[in-house]
């Protein structure tokens, strides 16, 4: 055989090799690329939903619990439920945008679930807020909105016309006041508004959220009530509020021979709350907004059992993430 052809043979076997391997590296690198422009923020297989308890309080100050509040985060984007006592500093412990979530969802216009508001409205606007907060909540929400804003009306004229040069187009908030029924759906995110029962109050929601990957129900404050359970049935997680039933007494103060009757009409019990998880049979229940009445953790999860629910309960404590 002629030892030049033999040559010429190897160089193009070689040159083929290469021209092979050159175009597998740049078919993978297309395909990396795509990954990354394209499915890191919509593919559901490469997501995770998880629940952050930013405030798993009540209105009595504990220093240990922050005002009510929940953050959902899907992949890159964050939704919270809630705006409690504190809502804006437990966000950045919890490593979440400080400049705001992409929607905003209010149970009800209970003080302990509102004193955070203005916290969230101003500071989220401060840490370089660059679009319109989007609120979703009862009917009220937005008389609320515009005396917060006017009461504040000194400091953003301050912070916008002066030295601080703040942009007052962002401080926008978008509020809409919601009825029962889907209220938020957007990128395979969706959000269900559910009436709840909280005493006296004519609206009061809870709220499902659906994910590619999670159901999550949280309660808001409510006593037992049928609507939510049909829309905890088979949940991923049921983030509910709960007071300790057996520790419930009258309390010593101006009207506190109310308090038990007060409990009854707008929360639920750790023994309510473990018949309805039996029904509802979440996969992981998780107690916040917690009215202890002296209670440990056992004595609420032994309440919980005693209603029950055999499944995954936790005792919320903030910052908890699930």
């Amino acid at each position: 055989m002629d030892k030049t052809n033999t040559k010429f043979s190897e160089k193009e076997h070689i040159s083929k090799k290469r021209i092979e391997t050159i175009l597998f590296i740049f078919l993978l690198s297309l395909l990396f690329l795509k990954g990354n422009l394209q499915g890191q923020n919509t593919n559901p297989n490469t997501l995770k939903t998880r629940v952050v308890l930013l405030g798993t309080g009540t209105p009595g100050p504990n220093p240990n619990c922050s005002g009510p509040a929940t953050a959902v985060v899907y992949g890159k984007r964050f939704f919270l439920f809630d705006a409690g006592s504190g809502v804006e500093r437990m966000i950045n412990a919890a490593k979440l945008p400080i400049n705001g979530p992409e929607a905003t969802f209010i149970t009800h216009l209970h003080s302990d679930h509102t004193l955070g508001y203005p916290d969230l409205i101003l500071t989220s606007w401060l840490m370089r807020r660059k679009k319109a907060l989007n609120v979703y909540g009862p009917h009220g929400l937005q008389r609320m909105t515009n005396l917060l804003l006017d009461a504040y009306y000194e400091d953003i004229d301050i912070r916008t016309n002066h030295l601080e040069k703040e942009q007052a187009e962002y401080l926008k908030v978008n509020v809409k006041e919601i009825d029962s029924g889907i209220v938020y759906d957007s990128a395979g995110v969706k959000i269900t508004a559910i009436p709840v029962l909280h005493g006296d109050w004519k609206e009061a929601y809870g709220f499902r959220i659906d994910t590619p990957d999670r159901s999550i129900v949280i309660s808001g404050d409510t006593r037992p009530c049928d609507a939510l359970v049909k829309a905890s049935e088979g949940v991923d997680i049921l983030v509910h509020e709960v007071y300790f039933g057996k520790g419930l007494k009258p309390e010593k103060r101006p009207g506190g021979e109310y308090w038990p009757e007060y409990c009854k009409s707008y929360h639920t019990s750790d023994i309510e709350l473990g018949t309805i998880a039996n029904k509802a049979k979440p996969k992981l229940l998780v107690l916040t907004h917690i009215i202890r009445n002296d209670a440990t953790d056992s004595d609420l999860i032994s309440g919980i059992r005693e209603g029950g629910y055999k499944g995954k309960v936790i005792v919320g404590k903030d910052l908890d993430q699930f």
